[in-house]
């Protein structure tokens, strides 16, 4: 199967459902805002290392957490407490701490600088969003993601003491329960977040549920001091 090619004059993908079997729906274009949101709109993602070509995913299973299935442990419920948390105070600060996390079998980083100025300007536009974990008034764990209608695209996390990403997540779910949300995208799938309640869904499944939500409009503040 060819790889079909973007092109930067559309900012237009390829059916999702046409990638091939390692979830690879297309390849080049650029990373410029707009074609990022509709990328994330249409259930599609980037990933590739700065100096590797620019491949764009949709990944078949698809890894989702359903907000009530998320599995908070005792041990957690504890480890809560020592934080305080904040949504998109320091939302370039999260996006640093996760570009220069060391991951597991990654040679150099995803998040390099050209997709953290894209996502920084979608959260200037309101469409990423930031949560993050305080230890003694200094930023200690955090994550972040896109919004698209009543799903939230989760896209990293880091930690800098224990638990406090798992306690910004855990912050995050109970948020977007109130807020009315549907579900958190978690792209591809890992034991860790499996641990906590994600489970493995078919992409045309995924798809079906993106869409019926995407074009709604959600309406709260983000602005959450806990």
């Amino acid at each position: 199967m060819q790889i079909p090619k973007l092109h930067e004059d559309t900012f237009n993908f390829p059916d999702p459902n046409s990638a091939n079997e390692d979830g690879i729906v297309a390849w080049g274009g650029d990373l410029q805002p707009a074609r990022l949101l509709n990328a994330y709109q249409s259930g599609i993602f980037p990933w590739n290392t700065e100096k590797d070509p620019l491949i764009w995913w949709s990944p078949n299973p698809r890894l989702i957490m359903e907000l009530d299935n998320f599995k908070i442990s005792k041990s957690l419920k504890k480890s809560m407490k020592k934080f305080t948390y904040k949504f998109d105070t320091n939302f370039t600060q999260v996006l640093n701490h996760c570009s220069s996390t060391p991951r597991h079998d990654q040679d150099g980083t995803w998040l390099h600088k050209q997709l953290k100025q894209s996502f920084a300007i979608l959260h200037d536009a309101g469409y990423a969003h930031s949560v993050e974990s305080y230890l003694d008034d200094k930023l200690v764990g955090g994550l972040y993601g896109i919004v698209v209608g009543k799903v939230f695209c989760g896209e990293s996390m880091f930690t800098h003491v224990s638990d406090a990403s798992k306690s910004a997540y855990a912050v995050l779910i109970q948020h977007l329960k109130e807020w009315g949300y549907d579900f958190v995208d978690c792209q591809v799938p890992t034991e860790h977040l499996k641990s906590l309640g994600a489970h493995e869904v078919h992409r045309e499944y995924f798809l079906m549920r993106l869409n019926n939500t995407s074009s709604e409009t959600m309406e709260h503040e983000w602005q959450v001091n806990k």
